[in-house]
């Protein structure tokens, strides 16, 4: 058995606010269905299950870029926007944070009696998933948040999260059962990080598959193990720094923006009239969609997009939000009409600054370009939740 990868955040308590968790939705749902259109519900499976992916996804919606907090916002938010057209776009997504986890056996029984599938065979994969990283490996950390995702042809992912209180970190697991070859008779490739806890349960009944998947691990050799695993392992500190950025590749991004010609050819292409903030964001966006995965490493070059909501990089800039999903949802719509002449825009977008970024290698001056966004930032709406302390506002709880 093999899981796709696991991150290291540390923990961040707090409240998602409303003005963010309604335009997350809409961003996220978005996103999501773009890269459903384009590649189809595999592919966005297999970008879930990829830990340096999903975080570089919470931070292109604007949510802490290192955060414990992003799992359960991003896959919150998903599931809000997925799930009412889950028939039209063949994914659906149970379970969740705390009792929203606990109800995930009932949420897929009732999918399978809807659509036909194999729900205790669902069941059953969702409960050794959890078991597996909760109970069978020993590194202390509690799993707290379940998310299961499964496509109309029972295609299926899962991100889950573990607490260690001790350590004031989370833990993100990440499966794909493209990944699963069998979950009693080979191990599973994505152990790693410090011995942290013990061993509980494995005399379970319902615990043999990972017991006897455990036991086969131990046979493997642990340098193969780690070279295997995708481990992403976020810093303690809140603020985005230097080195988490990729200079060259933010670079690209702020010259398209920016530079007049750059500009211009780049507006031609999503074929709008755009200002240079809306740019940046689309052309983060663009790449989330359509970016390989490579690409991904430095997932705290996304929070240049549309900043964070405890302000660093930079507050969220509202206005620039509602205008970026206002030209990706324009897209998705039309092109249900014109077959998607104007969503192809964002994938010429995406190669046009990778063109940029490798002929040309502009290079980003960091402490500038923050300085530059904060400046800007309360012509754009600019907002963080330091800013809401000054004038309370409803607050959506969610993790």
């Amino acid at each position: 058995m093999k899981r796709s990868g696991f991150a290291d955040l540390p923990l961040h308590g707090g409240h998602v606010p409303g003005w963010l968790a309604t335009r997350m939705t809409q961003l996220g749902t978005a996103i999501a269905e773009s890269i459903i259109l384009h590649y189809g519900c595999s592919e966005l499976l297999s970008r879930l299950s990829d830990p340096f992916w999903f975080q570089a996804l919470g931070s292109v919606m604007g949510m802490d870029w290192h955060s414990s907090g992003i799992t359960t916002s991003v896959m919150s938010a998903l599931k809000r926007g997925l799930n009412p057209r889950a028939g039209e776009l063949g994914l659906f997504i149970c379970g969740g944070r705390g009792k929203q986890s606990r109800r995930t056996p009932d949420e897929l029984r009732d999918l399978a009696d809807r659509r036909g599938m194999d729900g205790d065979a669902l069941v059953r994969t969702s409960r050794l998933t959890a078991k597996i990283d909760n109970n069978c490996i020993a590194d202390g950390f509690q799993i707290y948040l379940h998310s299961f995702v499964v496509a109309a042809n029972g295609e299926w992912a899962v991100v889950q999260q573990g607490m260690n209180e001790e350590s004031g970190l989370a833990r993100r697991y990440h499966w794909h059962s493209a990944n699963v070859r069998d979950f009693v008779d080979a191990p599973h490739t994505g152990i790693a990080g410090e011995h942290q806890g013990t061993i509980l349960n494995l005399v379970d009944g319902e615990a043999r598959p990972a017991r006897k998947a455990l036991l086969a691990m131990a046979r493997e050799n642990p340098e193969a193990t780690l070279r295997e695993v995708r481990h992403l392992s976020m810093p303690r500190y809140h603020d985005v720094r230097l080195e988490d950025v990729d200079e060259k590749r933010l670079g690209a991004v702020l010259a398209v923006a920016h530079d007049r010609e750059l500009h211009g050819f780049a507006e031609l292409l999503l074929v709008e009239n755009l200002g240079p903030r809306t740019l940046q964001t689309l052309a983060m966006v663009a790449e989330v969609v359509h970016g390989a995965s490579v690409r991904f490493s430095d997932p705290a070059r996304f929070s240049f997009a549309l900043g964070g909501k405890d302000g660093h990089p930079f507050p969220v800039p509202l206005k620039t939000y509602d205008e970026s999903i206002g030209v990706l949802r324009r897209s998705l719509d039309k092109a249900k009409v014109d077959g998607g002449e104007k969503l192809e825009g964002f994938r010429r977008l995406d190669r046009f600054v990778r063109v940029v970024e490798e002929r040309v290698r502009p290079k980003a001056d960091f402490d500038a370009v923050i300085r530059h966004e904060r400046a800007i930032s309360p012509s754009i709406g600019g907002r963080s939740i330091k800013t809401d302390k000054a004038r309370p506002t409803r607050q959506l709880s969610l993790f």
